[in-house]
């Protein structure tokens, strides 16, 4: 018996250790995805480059709270379409999820870029944007972009501009308004958790070989390669 009280006190110390090594990686991967990659962050339009292409990251078109439209889409389809616009982009390719045909978020952004006076011949689609790294890797292996201005949200923005520079892919980043705390707050804390496998992607480098495609739907052609 007296060998359990010391095997307990054995695993507390452990799970101790395993837990205060998990919020240093934690801490460390924040502080340096945040220093490194809000660097290139510009939050004034008229300081962004003309006649870019902007890589546009997919989010879901719907909100999980009701199915209404969702704040996080709309802002960054409100961005890239003022990038557009404005001069600053020439040409939009939009990357996102389209694993399955019932989901489809480059389309989503197509349509909704459409209704914002964006014309086809100004987007690409690219339908394998599953996550940020395979965004961001096909951008630069498969769509090859050496410069690009990144829009997504703003605490997404550092993420995506870190793993731009491990793949040598040179950007700039402007962020969509911000969603309130009560809408996102579930997003930010996903997007702390995230950062940890940032660092692995940047220096672990696990494949510089974008992933194949999913098998395109009808509604998914790119309007250009």
């Amino acid at each position: 018996m007296a060998a359990l009280p010391r095997l307990l006190g054995l695993l507390r110390r452990l799970f101790l250790k395993a837990v205060w090594s998990a919020a240093l990686l934690l801490c460390i991967a924040n502080w340096s995805v945040l220093r490194l990659g809000s660097r290139n962050v510009v939050e004034e339009m008229s300081l962004l480059p003309n006649g870019a292409t902007a890589l546009v990251l997919g989010t879901s078109p719907r909100s999980l709270r009701g199915g209404g439209p969702s704040p996080f889409f709309e802002g960054r389809m409100d961005v890239a379409a003022q990038l557009y616009h404005s001069g600053h982009a020439s040409h939009l390719v939009l990357s996102g999820d389209n694993r399955t045909v019932e989901y489809n978020e480059p389309a989503a952004m197509r349509d909704a870029l459409r209704q914002r006076g964006v014309p086809d011949s100004a987007l690409t689609l690219d339908p394998a944007g599953i996550r940020t790294w395979e965004s961001i890797l096909r951008a630069r292996v498969v769509f090859k972009l050496q410069k690009t201005i990144v829009v997504t949200d703003d605490f997404h923005l550092p993420r995506a501009l870190f793993l731009c520079t491990s793949t040598g892919l040179e950007a700039v980043g402007y962020a969509s308004a911000p969603v309130p705390w009560r809408l996102s707050y579930r997003a930010r804390v996903r997007e702390s958790l995230s950062r940890v496998l940032a660092l692995k992607e940047a220096f672990l480098r696990a494949s510089l070989r974008p992933a194949a495609p999913p098998s395109p739907s009808a509604d998914d052609t790119p309007a250009r390669n």
